[in-house]
């Protein structure tokens, strides 16, 4: 499932069958080796870090990785790469295949089953698909990583490292866990097959404590989610449709958050939704 930043048709330890990429899971090797050394230099690897890579499909990547780590776990789905990878490393101690969907798997499994310690790191190429699941899911593990460096379609990396004027919900909920900033493009030929669209790989830190502080994290994600219901209306308006509460309602929760309902919701920063969703528990807990 996840493509695997990786190069070449893939031959191993005497197997003459080359490793094609399978359409129908979406992946595309990435074959450009210029590509592929300055996301392992991007990689800010301790000797002190475990990592975890995602998808590591025939393992291009991985012998960049490698030598940076004191150990690392490569998380692979696929039936045929999985093993493959594992008869590759198998006369390496520092490294394990974990055979295993990420999705499925909590990030406390993975280092489990591959005898890896904290701190921890995740690199990957994700599949454009699930992406942002994948990264949701490990910024909200209860054993969360120092930092995430993906390989993602270009335009959801943007939409992630956007800055107030140009923000989504994704984006806030991406930044209330951690500091993404955008490295640098792939284009589609550096792949084999070429996908379709832009890549971009994006580094995103992981926040010790979210960025902003509310007494209930999922209780304020909803309120941004409500707040972005209608984004290409009016910010007391959109709030009005995700909260299903009239436009005077709406109004007097801005008002009493000190935050201009007339601007749209892409211009409010988080320290601005935080004031919104603090005056709407106010208001709420008086009715």
């Amino acid at each position: 499932l996840y493509p695997g930043l990786t190069a070449g048709a893939g031959y191993h330890r005497g197997v003459t069958t080359p490793i094609r990429a399978k359409k129908s899971l979406g992946q595309h090797w990435l074959t450009d080796g210029k590509v592929l050394r300055r996301i392992a230099a991007a990689a800010e690897i301790t000797p002190e870090d475990t990592v975890i890579e995602v998808g590591p499909g025939k393992g291009a990547l991985t012998q960049h990785l490698v030598p940076l780590a004191s150990r690392l776990i490569a998380v692979e789905m696929d039936d045929v790469l999985a093993p493959r990878l594992s008869e590759m490393y198998a006369d390496d101690p520092k490294v394990t295949v974990v055979h295993r969907d990420v999705l499925e798997t909590s990030a406390e499994a993975i280092l489990n089953e591959g005898e890896g310690g904290l701190p921890y790191v995740v690199v990957g190429n994700l599949p454009y698909n699930i992406g942002t699941a994948i990264i949701r899911r490990l910024l909200t593990a209860m054993v969360r990583p120092r930092w995430l460096l993906v390989l993602l379609q270009a335009e959801v990396a943007e939409r992630i490292a956007a800055k107030p004027g140009k923000m989504s919900y994704l984006a806030v909920e991406m930044q209330f866990y951690a500091e993404p900033r955008l490295l640098f493009r792939v284009p589609a030929k550096a792949f084999r097959p070429p996908p379709k669209v832009q890549s971009a790989v994006l580094m995103m830190e992981v926040r010790d404590s979210p960025d902003v502080e509310v007494d209930d994290r999922q209780a304020f994600l909803t309120l941004v989610q409500a707040g972005f219901a209608a984004p290409r209306k009016r910010l007391r308006n959109s709030l009005a449709v995700g909260l299903r509460a009239t436009g005077p309602e709406a109004a007097t929760i801005l008002e009493a958050a000190g935050v201009d309902g007339d601007q749209r919701p892409q211009m409010l920063t988080l320290e601005q939704w935080r004031d919104i969703y603090f005056a709407f528990r106010r208001i709420a807990a008086t009715a």
